[in-house]
């Protein structure tokens, strides 16, 4: 299995969870999907893998309990991790602010409000 068919979502809202995962599972595209309810659970659990087995894409909200986003955003650029994954910031927030913070992650590839576009996700896949 390549990095292009496994995708993470990294979020603590069960709904936003189950829409998205259900539309990537409906695109038959990732063949494993990962999901993680904080920052520091997604962060402790891919820190332990070999670059040839995390996701080729992530899907990260911001605002969750423990760690946050912006918390797994500043670890995962002092790590490994920050290699060829891309990350998609998602938020029911288009604060001008934290869109230009998220995109200031050289591994961010864009801000998306909630509900999230899975169209953007999959021409995302499709590029790379």
């Amino acid at each position: 299995m390549n990095k292009k068919s496994r995708i993470c979502i990294i979020d603590d809202d069960p709904i936003c969870v189950f829409t998205t995962k259900i539309m990537l599972e409906v695109s038959k595209i990732y063949s494993d999907i990962q999901v993680f309810n904080s920052g520091k659970e997604a962060f402790d659990v891919l820190s332990t893998k070999s670059d040839d087995e995390l996701p080729g894409i992530i899907i990260l909200d911001i605002n969750m309990p423990i760690w946050d986003g912006w918390d797994f955003l500043d670890e995962i650029v002092k790590s490994p991790l920050a290699g060829e994954t891309k990350i998609y910031v998602v938020s029911s927030s288009n604060d001008p602010e934290d869109i230009l913070k998220a995109k200031s992650y050289p591994m961010v590839v864009d801000f998306v409000l909630k509900p999230i576009d899975i169209q953007k996700i999959i021409s995302s896949h499709q590029q790379y």
